[in-house]
């Protein structure tokens, strides 16, 4: 790697810090959303808009992320992003009621655009033959930052338990799920500092007439003898990118030249989030709960879902410009559709039964007496089994012990379960995951990359909200297997479109795949 790659490997790296942020963000709440259903009193639709609320946030960000960083210039967006990152944390953690909470959320959410602007601002910067590993450095930072909350999630609750003096002179033990979202303080304020060492973007300001602050930003980021080509290359994609109204740009975005670019975009945008990635993400202890694990366990298998995350992510940095986008989709999508039905089938083949002994062990936590009814009843499904616990014991009981509950009762192979969960996040992490902020950043003309982006993440984000906040209710309505099977089944439609219309991107210039594109 030449001088020039390495300081855009270093702007790269400084700007992917959103997306270790966001992975932060996102999953955090896997640990936190049980305390403050208990301490709240929440619905299955209140935990599942507390867990969604950034993502609604997001949809907002989507619709203006994009623009405003045409209108003002990718580092002043992401810079206000680092800022949002830190308001939300802070406010999360002190939060005295649910409202106050999903509002801290809601504003978290806004910051979500750093998953649009930062793919644009890393392939602006990144030499063609590197682009797609450049870009997946974003996509490796959110995994990253899924794992780093899984990790910080169990040692908190670890550490509530342990009695120690430490934990308790800090709160931890009785203000554990605050811990849990405070921490992302820290990563939110460095974030924010890095960025004062990052360019802006020199595809940007050739688009606003500032072609010699370009010239400076790209002899550092390319060889000097290509410096005035590169200037040139892009001023002829842009046209009149400098005064063309916002309207103007989304009429051109909708027009039919455009149209299979928009295509590709909304077909691989949906696929991403309709197939369950950030119900996996966002609720994997409660996941794992349901194969009865226990608490505990549920939130150390966790840290697998982020290890896989890390480990498969840079499998698919080392083969995305090498096997190519397109190939990595497909089996990326196969693998989803098999660990979905594998996830589907561990939990349908699962029933429920309470014995004696194990209802004996309940009495300690439990009034004594309270599901004599239940013992020696076969279950068929989770949904019928905790139907019977809230008629027994009634609702508020049954969903602070469903854990425990289900531990004691169901007979499943939650082996089987927990490989079918870690496959998805391996199938996922080497395709949908890193894949489709490639294939963003590449598919649309430089003069309105901003707002196609921002289109596409719109539809993104909104399925997105729409998976997080029905999981709770359809565990509780359609019972797991349904749940995964319906992911399953989007999986497979994934696969049939992307076959169909995704073309091979690798190894060409954007201004390349404009023309292409549009041709």
């Amino acid at each position: 790697m030449n001088k020039e790659s390495k300081y855009a490997l270093i702007y790269a790296s400084i700007i992917s810090l959103g997306g270790f942020l966001f992975g932060f963000d996102a999953s955090v709440i896997s640990g936190v959303v049980g305390y403050v259903s208990q301490e709240f009193g929440l619905s299955d639709w209140q935990q599942g808009f507390v867990v969604s609320s950034p993502t609604l946030g997001a949809v907002i960000a989507s619709i203006c992320m994009g623009p405003l960083s045409d209108l003002f210039g990718r580092k002043k967006v992401i810079l206000t992003i680092a800022f949002l990152y830190t308001l939300s944390a802070s406010a999360s953690a002190v939060a005295p009621d649910y409202a106050t909470l999903v509002s801290a959320r809601f504003i978290g959410g806004l910051a979500f655009g750093s998953l649009i602007i930062a793919p644009i601002y890393i392939a602006e910067i990144s030499p063609s033959k590197l682009r797609g590993r450049f870009v997946s450095i974003n996509q490796f930072n959110i995994v990253v930052g899924f794992s780093a909350a899984y990790f910080a999630n169990y040692f908190l609750l670890n550490a509530s338990e342990s009695g120690a003096n430490w934990v308790a002179a800090l709160g931890i033990d009785a203000h554990t799920w605050r811990w849990m979202l405070g921490l992302e303080i820290i990563p939110a304020m460095l974030f924010f500092l890095a960025l004062l060492a990052v360019p802006e973007s020199p595809r940007w300001l050739v688009a606003n007439g500032r072609s010699e602050q370009a010239k400076t930003v790209l002899g550092k980021i390319a060889p000097s003898t290509n410096v005035e080509e590169q200037i040139q290359a892009i001023k002829a994609t842009l046209f009149q990118t400098v005064d063309t109204p916002f309207m103007q740009r989304l009429k051109e975005l909708l027009s039919p030249r455009l149209r299979k670019a928009i295509v590709i975009g909304l077909i691989v945008g949906v696929a991403q989030q309709i197939t369950g990635v950030n119900a996996v993400y966002f609720y994997a202890p409660s996941i794992f709960e349901q194969s009865g694990v226990g608490t505990n366990a549920a939130f150390a298998q966790a840290i697998w879902v982020g290890i896989i995350n890390v480990i498969f992510t840079i499998v698919a940095m080392a083969c995305i410009d090498r096997i190519g986008r397109r190939p990595l989709m497909l089996i990326g999508l196969g693998g989803v559709f098999v660990s979905m039905m594998l996830t589907a089938y561990g939990f349908h083949s699962a029933y429920y039964q309470l014995s004696p002994q194990s209802v004996s062990a309940l009495e300690q936590t439990i009034e004594p007496g309270s599901l004599d009814t239940l013992v020696g009843k076969t279950f068929d499904n989770d949904v019928a089994f905790k139907k019977a616990l809230g008629e027994a014991l009634g609702g508020s009981v049954a969903s602070a012990h469903e854990s425990s509950l289900i531990q004691a009762a169901i007979h499943a192979n939650a082996t089987l379960i927990l490989v079918g969960i870690l496959g998805f996040v391996a199938s996922f992490a080497v395709s949908l995951g890193p894949v489709m902020w490639v294939l963003l950043s590449e598919i649309f003309p430089n003069r309105i990359r901003g707002i196609a982006i921002s289109f596409i993440g719109l539809f993104n984000s909104a399925v997105s909200f729409s998976v997080q906040f029905v999981f709770p209710w359809e565990l509780s309505t359609l019972g797991s297997a349904g749940t995964f099977l319906i992911f399953g089944l989007f999986a497979g439609i994934g696969i049939v479109l992307v076959y169909r219309i995704l073309p091979e991107t690798k190894g060409k210039s954007l201004e390349e795949l404009e023309a292409e594109l549009a041709a």
